[in-house]
């Protein structure tokens, strides 16, 4: 296998395996919608294999960040299908992220009078709101009844996302957001179905994920995982739970067929990624996470290594819109300038350089 070389990942037909991981960018605004600096940046990137968008809201209850994008209006669809059409004019796939932040939100971003979580644990520190930082709030804990109304979101929003032009859905399984805080025995201390063992905490992913598939197609449908990530307390230190956690996920979605499983990471080549890869048995992207910035030579080598069948990039693609064509002539990066990568403008965002010609 090689880095350059194409890949099918279930209904997605891949001309190269370099992905552009899902990156918040925040440039949607008050109502979400995404306009056409988001068309262009998007469009700017379609070189790469296949692009994940940002993590975007089903419904109001669940958007996590002021300036995140939904696919909830028919604004919104509208915003989507010209940033889709976008992507398939400059010859490039797409597939949209659908993300409920659960807990890491607050009503002054929402809109709505509470904010929702496998149960009501906070998580300590600020949320940044439109008016300032303030404290996350205790979530309510969702009742078995509106875990059925919020997988019937996610699956109106994937129908959403493939009725504006998108070639597929991501489920946003990971980063501590709502289907991650039900994974985490520190997030998620329910005593029902939902909660306790690692099957149970797995159970609402799966169900999330089958739903999906179901409605749009599996082949067309993807999950993003990240165990052991840590992040905004969802805790996974205890590998003996954590590894079984996941294995029921991928058990429970491995009969699917999905289009891919994408796991976030800091060792894509350690023993619980390789585990799970084998476990699912099909297409599987890896990301080696936020630590570091994922190399030229470590994305080719995840793939000649058969550790991965493609491999997600994300700071590096922010900075260079062609950077397929740059990895493959081997020509210098741009470098990305973080203090730019959440805003509402082209800086940081359209603004960086292609290869002269």
């Amino acid at each position: 296998m090689d880095l350059f070389s194409p890949v099918s990942l279930g209904d997605l037909h891949l001309p190269n395996r370099v992905v552009m991981a899902p990156l918040t960018r925040t440039r949607s605004g008050e109502a979400g919608i995404p306009g056409p600096l988001v068309a262009e940046h998007y469009a700017q990137r379609a070189s790469v294999g296949l692009i994940i968008s940002e993590g975007t809201y089903p419904s109001h209850e669940s958007r996590a960040y002021p300036g995140q994008p939904g696919i909830v209006t028919d604004e919104q669809i509208a915003g989507w299908r010209a940033v889709a059409d976008a992507v398939h004019a400059e010859g490039g796939r797409i597939v949209m992220q659908l993300m409920h932040g659960g807990r890491v939100s607050h009503p002054l971003i929402t809109g709505t009078e509470r904010i929702v979580a496998p149960s009501a644990v906070a998580i300590e520190g600020e949320a940044r709101t439109p008016v300032g930082k303030v404290a996350y709030p205790v979530p309510h804990a969702l009742t078995a009844e509106e875990l059925a109304t919020v997988r019937a979101e996610f699956v109106a929003a994937a129908e959403n996302a493939i009725a504006a032009g998108f070639d597929g859905v991501e489920v946003h399984g990971a980063n501590g957001y709502l289907l991650h805080q039900f994974l985490s025995p520190v997030s998620n201390v329910r005593d029902d179905e939902y909660g306790g063992s690692p099957e149970a905490r797995a159970r609402f992913a799966v169900e999330v994920t089958s739903a999906i598939a179901a409605a749009v197609g599996a082949g067309r449908v993807g999950i993003r995982l990240s165990p052991m990530h840590n992040i905004q307390d969802v805790v996974e230190t205890d590998l003996a739970d954590a590894t079984a956690t996941y294995r029921a996920v991928v058990d429970g979605i491995a009969p699917l067929g999905l289009a891919y499983v994408s796991v976030l990471h800091s060792e894509p080549t350690g023993a619980l990624v390789q585990d799970l890869r084998e476990r699912f048995g099909g297409p599987f992207i890896v990301n080696s996470g936020f630590g570091s910035v994922t190399t030229r030579d470590e994305a080719i080598t995840l793939v000649e290594d058969a550790h991965a069948d493609a491999v997600a990039v994300g700071r590096l693609v922010i900075a260079n819109p062609d950077l397929v064509e740059r990895w493959k002539g081997e020509h210098p990066e741009n470098r990305p300038d973080p203090v730019t990568f959440y805003g509402d403008g082209a800086e940081g965002y359209t603004d960086y350089p292609r290869l002269s010609a």
